[in-house]
C-alpha cells in the first residue's frame, strides 16, 4: 500500500512580504542585509538585497534559511549541539550549505515547519533580529489564509 504524504508549504506571496519585512528591520536599524525565505524543501521561495549589501552574504542568506528549513531549529542553536571533539561536530561542520551561527530561523505555522527565513550582512543578533521581523510576518493574522 502506497501512501502520499502532504506538507504545507509558505506560499510566493507571504515568502516576499517575510524578506520585505526582514529588509525593513534592517533599513531600521541602519544595516544593509540580504534576506531569504526558502519552502520546506529548501527551495529559494523570495530573495531582497538592501543596495550596498555584502554580496558574499548573497549565499549566506540562502544557507541559513535552508539550514533553519532543513533542521527546524534557529542556525544559532547549533553553538550549544556542537560541543569540541564530538563526532558530530567534526563530521556536520563539512556538509555544504550548512550554517551554525545566528539568522536562521525556522518558518512554522500550527507547528508545522513550512520553511525557513535568512538574513546576512550585519552581527549574528543583528541579522537575527531582522529574520524575527520577517517571523513576526508570518504570525501576523491577515497574512494567514484560514
Amino acid at each position: 500500500m502506497h501512501v502520499l504524504y502532504k506538507q504545507s508549504s509558505v506560499s510566493t506571496e507571504l515568502a516576499m512580504k517575510i524578506v520585505q519585512a526582514s529588509i525593513a528591520r534592517a533599513e531600521e536599524s541602519g544595516l544593509k542585509v540580504n534576506a531569504a525565505v526558502v519552502d520546506t524543501g529548501g527551495n529559494l521561495m523570495a530573495f531582497l538585497r538592501s543596495n550596498g549589501a555584502f554580496l558574499h552574504s548573497i549565499e549566506i542568506a540562502i544557507d541559513k534559511a535552508y539550514t533553519a528549513a532543513g533542521f527546524g531549529f534557529a542556525t544559532s542553536e547549533w553553538a550549544g549541539a556542537l560541543t569540541t571533539g564530538s563526532m558530530l561536530r567534526e563530521g556536520i561542520l563539512h556538509r555544504p550549505r550548512l550554517v551554525t551561527f545566528g539568522g536562521g530561523l525556522p518558518l512554522k505555522f500550527n507547528g508545522e515547519l513550512i520553511g525557513g527565513v535568512g538574513v546576512s550582512g550585519g552581527s549574528e543578533d543583528e541579522d537575527e533580529d531582522c529574520a524575527k521581523a520577517g517571523l513576526d510576518m508570518l504570525t501576523a493574522s491577515e497574512n494567514i489564509e484560514k
